[in-house]
């Protein structure tokens, strides 16, 4: 009976992933990505057929895609991302972590969010979900223009502010639980960071103590998942989030592997991760979606606190067109093209918003209204890039002569 049971639900979860797919093959004219509509599917079931209860014990798996992502941003932190128009994506990611930060004093006065709670608003706001900005950058050939260059240098480095910003939350709304006597948060606190933090420093060094004695290594599928684990479950059990355990797992096997993006090694790599992330990512979609109660939209307090957070998304990163100056445009960037490439909050944001549910900072309320957040500027942001870039094109398409 149980294993019928997890069949039924793995039917009922493939279907529903079946539906999307076929859905944004339909709607992808109009920038709606796969990952919305997974979204909607997920909270249709999760609100009739399939609570979310019912795929409980699956999360581990779901999780799976995403620590996945997280880990082939760590492998592509190296030295040549900055090779070409440094000043501007450091620039970008400096303003694009930064002005989320003012958002402070609005969210404090005007819905008396603890400072936790508020602290991972800011995280949401100050992350980017550029995977699909650049998924739609490949399919307009667009990834090779200096304004692609430049979000390829931005996407990688972006979220590593956002994801301080989200540890950051994690200890402090544990230091709040533990003053307030409450279990249900727990967290290592301080002692916890610096140990995380001292492991990776470790590893670093064991791993380049490798690196000048060993030649680059292999690794096999296993090895890569162990590492990735291993690293994940690190950073959750010191406090420092298993995103970032991930990420830096990523960073740890960049420094084994030969030199080169283009190297067999390397691009092995990137297609098992990357079948790792087709297969369980739709996944983790669903169950964000599924996590959505219905009840929860009924309440103004969701849409008003979404309406707030979708302004502000939308201000900080317009505010990010200012790290493109005037040599920058003269080589081919285009402002509006970063500008909107930046606002999808995309799968970051639904990461932080699960995770802090999961973790007790936020309620069912503050997580529908970062969903909807989430929303709105990943189908926003799609939407006016798509645009921009049909008029650069007709704008540089050659004229018939009469």
């Amino acid at each position: 009976m149980a294993s019928s049971s997890l069949l039924t639900t793995l039917l009922l979860l493939l279907v529903g992933i079946l539906l999307a797919r076929l859905t944004a093959s339909r709607l992808e004219r109009w920038a709606v990505p796969a990952i919305v509509l997974e979204l909607v599917v997920g909270f249709v079931l999760g609100n009739t057929l399939l609570p979310y209860a019912a795929i409980r014990p699956l999360a581990g798996l779901t999780e799976l895609g995403v620590l996945t992502l997280f880990f082939q941003v760590g492998l592509e932190v190296r030295g040549d991302l900055l090779q070409s128009r440094r000043g501007a994506v450091l620039r970008t990611v400096a303003l694009s972590a930064l002005t989320p930060l003012l958002a402070w004093g609005p969210l404090q006065a005007g819905f008396q969010l603890p400072g936790a709670t508020t602290l991972l608003c800011l995280a949401v706001l100050s992350a980017t979900g550029t995977g699909v900005t650049l998924r739609l950058l490949a399919q307009r050939q667009a990834l090779g223009t200096p304004s692609g260059r430049l979000l390829v240098g931005v996407s990688v480095l972006d979220d590593l502010p956002a994801i301080g910003l989200l540890s950051l939350a994690m200890a402090q709304g544990s230091a709040q639980a533990r003053a307030a006597g409450q279990a249900a948060f727990q967290s290592p606190g301080l002692p916890g960071l610096l140990l995380g933090l001292g492991l990776a420093a470790l590893s670093y060094w064991g791993v380049e103590r490798w690196r000048s004695r060993q030649s680059p290594r292999r690794p096999d599928l296993l090895t890569i998942l162990l590492l990735l684990i291993s690293c994940a479950w690190v950073g959750e059990a010191s406090g420092l989030t298993s995103l970032l355990g991930a990420l830096w797992a990523g960073v740890l096997l960049g420094r084994l592997l030969p030199q080169g993006p283009d190297s067999p090694e390397e691009q092995r790599l990137r297609g098992q991760l990357t079948l790792l992330s087709e297969v369980f990512l739709p996944l983790y979609f669903l169950s964000v979606g599924m996590r959505v109660s219905a009840a929860t939209l009924l309440n103004p307090a969701a849409w008003g606190l979404a309406a707030v957070l979708t302004v502000l998304a939308l201000l900080c990163k317009a505010v990010c067109g200012l790290g493109v100056r005037s040599g920058d445009r003269a080589a081919g960037v285009d402002p509006q093209v970063v500008v909107y490439g930046l606002i999808p909050r995309g799968l970051p944001g639904l990461v932080f918003a699960t995770s802090a549910l999961a973790a007790g900072l936020i309620d069912a309320v503050q997580f529908s209204a970062l969903v909807l957040m989430v929303t709105v500027t990943t189908v926003l942001g799609l939407v006016l890039l798509g645009r921009r870039l049909r008029q650069l094109e007709a704008a540089t398409a050659p004229t018939s002569s009469p």
